[in-house]
C-alpha cells in the first residue's frame, strides 16, 4: 500500500463533515472536481469506497466511517498545534484541560479547582462527558485530568493512574419557602420531613444517586422527586427558583453563597467521592501536580471533608 496522502485525506475529511463535494468546495474555495479527484485518489491508494450516494447526498460507507474516525482525531490535532506552538514559544499562558464527568457535582469540582484557579495567566477549558470518552480523551492527551465520582477501571490498556481527591458529606438545601415549611413542621423533623417537600435528584448515572437511595431506605423516606439532573449547579439554579430541595457535596456548599434564597435544611452522612484520573504526562503537569499535592494535605478542606493521598495505580506511560 502507497503511503498515505493526508492532503487527500483532508478533502475526504472536510467532505464527510460537509456532507457532499459542493459544500466542502465551497468552505475550502476549490472546483467540486477537484475535491472529487483526490478523494477518489484517497480511495484508490486505500483500495476501498469511502463514500457512496444516497439520495442527493453523500454517506460513509463502513470503510470510511473508520477512515473518518481516524482523520477527525488527525485534524483535531492538528488545528491545536499553531496555538499550542504560540503559548510555548511565548511562555505566557499555563493552560489546564480538565474532563468533568456528567455524574460528578460541579460544585464540588469547583472546589476542589481552587488551588489552582489564582495561577497568573491561566487558561482552564472544562469538558464535560461520559467517563469513557473523557478516557479517551486523556489517553489522546486532549486532557491534562479528569475528575470524576468513580475511580478509574481495571484497564491496562489505559495507562492512567487514579487518586481519591476528597471525601466529603452531602447536605441538603432548598429555598427559603420550602426550608421554612418544614420547619414549621417539628413533628416530621428532618430527614423524615423530606417527604413533605419536592424533591430533586441528580440522575442515576451518578454514584451519588445509589448513596442516597440506600439512605432513603435506611430512613424509610419515599421522597417526592420532581426533577432529575445531571448537572448539580443546574440543579441548584432551580432549587433557587423554588422547584424543591435538593442535596450537594458539602465540599462544594460554598458556591451556593453565591446565589441568593437558599438555605441549609439538614445534614446526612452520605459522602461524595471525587477521583482524579490522570496519565504520566499529566502527572508531570505543574497545575495537576498542584492539584495532586493539595489533595493530600489534611486539613485542606473542612466541614465534614476528609482527603486522601492513597494512589489506585496502572501501568504507567512508558
Amino acid at each position: 500500500m502507497s503511503s498515505l496522502n493526508y492532503r487527500h485525506l483532508h478533502y475526504f475529511w472536510v467532505v464527510a463533515k460537509e456532507g457532499g463535494f459542493a459544500r466542502a468546495a465551497d468552505r475550502l474555495g476549490m472546483a467540486v472536481q477537484t475535491i472529487s479527484a483526490q478523494v477518489r485518489e484517497l480511495e484508490r491508494s486505500l483500495g476501498h469506497q469511502l463514500l457512496k450516494p444516497e439520495g442527493r447526498g453523500l454517506v460513509l460507507t463502513e470503510a470510511g466511517q473508520a477512515a473518518f474516525s481516524r482523520a477527525e482525531e488527525i485534524f483535531q490535532i492538528g488545528q491545536l498545534v499553531p496555538h499550542e506552538v504560540h503559548e510555548a514559544a511565548t511562555q505566557r499562558v499555563q493552560r489546564l484541560s480538565v474532563g468533568l464527568s456528567d455524574g460528578l457535582s460541579k460544585l464540588a469540582a469547583h472546589a476542589l479547582l481552587a488551588p489552582v484557579l489564582d495561577t497568573p495567566n491561566l487558561r482552564l477549558v472544562c469538558h464535560e462527558g461520559e467517563v469513557d470518552q473523557l478516557l479517551g480523551e486523556l489517553a489522546l492527551h486532549h486532557l491534562d485530568l479528569v475528575l470524576t465520582d468513580q475511580p478509574a477501571p481495571v484497564n491496562p490498556t489505559l495507562r492512567i493512574t487514579s487518586q481519591l481527591l476528597a471525601s466529603t458529606s452531602v447536605d441538603w438545601w432548598g429555598p427559603a419557602e420550602l426550608v421554612a415549611r418544614a420547619q414549621r413542621s417539628p413533628s416530621r423533623p428532618f430527614p423524615h420531613g423530606l417527604e413533605d417537600l419536592p424533591v430533586l435528584l441528580p440522575t442515576r448515572h451518578a454514584s451519588l444517586r445509589a448513596g442516597l437511595e440506600r439512605w432513603f431506605e435506611q430512613h424509610h423516606i419515599r421522597p417526592q422527586v420532581v426533577g432529575e439532573f445531571e448537572d448539580s449547579a443546574l440543579m441548584s439554579v432551580f432549587a433557587a427558583r423554588g422547584l424543591g430541595v435538593f442535596p450537594v457535596s458539602r465540599l462544594g456548599a460554598d458556591d451556593l453563597a453565591l446565589m441568593s434564597g437558599l438555605h441549609l435544611l439538614g445534614q446526612t452522612e452520605v459522602m461524595e467521592d471525587v477521583h482524579g484520573i490522570y496519565s504520566r504526562r499529566g502527572q508531570n503537569h505543574p497545575l495537576v501536580a498542584k492539584l495532586l499535592a493539595a489533595s493530600r494535605r489534611p486539613g485542606r478542606a473542612d466541614g465534614g471533608v476528609s482527603t486522601a493521598g492513597n494512589d489506585s495505580d496502572f501501568p504507567s506511560e512508558e
